[in-house]
């Protein structure tokens, strides 16, 4: 065994920047903070653009096509679940955090899209509302406020999920997002990392794409 770097800074950065915008957003849209609710909105769509072209160009662990398997590989992994013992080791996302990675994608790109047509009625329209119909931007402030409490249902079971794994595999899936690190045996070979230049070269391409949809609407 030795450890090994499997995710890359960028990787792990926009994990942890999302958790901090989605936390802001919800704290702000509480406290009626409409202005910060919305930048931090902003911030949560260019963090899904970046992880989608991420997805494409970065490194080995952060493609898609490196960890979204099919119902094959799915039921591979639940039948190792129910075995006793630890996991086989792998680098990078086992099948079923595959399928937590394009849900919470989707969900929270639902949610930031969907604020962008969004209208309160009163003080606070999305950058949007003026180019869509009185309904839609009805029908997308109801997905606004109801597709909330399905990310926050998963949220909760990819947190219950990182438990399980940790309580009953003594699988750490934190540190290593943190660290980037992971112990792996030597016949494991080390992922491919690719530069951080194209990572602040997608990070700016994602920024600036947003912030001109929000700016010339």
């Amino acid at each position: 065994m030795r450890k090994i770097l499997v995710w890359d800074l960028p990787t792990r950065l926009f994990h942890w920047l999302l958790v901090l915008c989605i936390a802001g957003a919800w704290i702000t849209g509480e406290r009626d903070a409409y202005d910060w609710h919305m930048r931090f909105g902003y911030a949560v769509l260019a963090l899904v653009l970046f992880r989608l072209i991420w997805g494409l160009v970065g490194s080995e662990t952060a493609r898609f096509a490196s960890f979204v398997r099919g119902p094959a590989a799915i039921r591979h992994h639940l039948d190792e679940l129910r075995r006793p013992g630890r996991l086989a080791p792998h680098a990078g996302h086992n099948a079923l955090g595959a399928l937590a990675v394009l849900g919470l994608l989707a969900l929270v790109g639902l949610q930031a899209g969907s604020g962008l047509f969004t209208s309160d009625g009163v003080l606070t329209d999305g950058p949007l509302v003026e180019h869509v119909s009185g309904s839609f931007a009805a029908l997308a402030r109801t997905i606004h406020l109801k597709n909330f409490d399905l990310l926050l249902i998963l949220i909760g079971l990819h947190v219950a999920a990182i438990l399980a794994y940790a309580l009953f595999k003594r699988l750490d899936l934190v540190r290593p997002m943190l660290t980037g690190r992971a112990a792996l045996p030597g016949n494991i070979p080390a992922p491919r990392i690719v530069s951080l230049v194209r990572a602040i070269l997608v990070a700016a391409i994602s920024a600036s794409a947003i912030w001109a949809l929000v700016r010339y609407a």
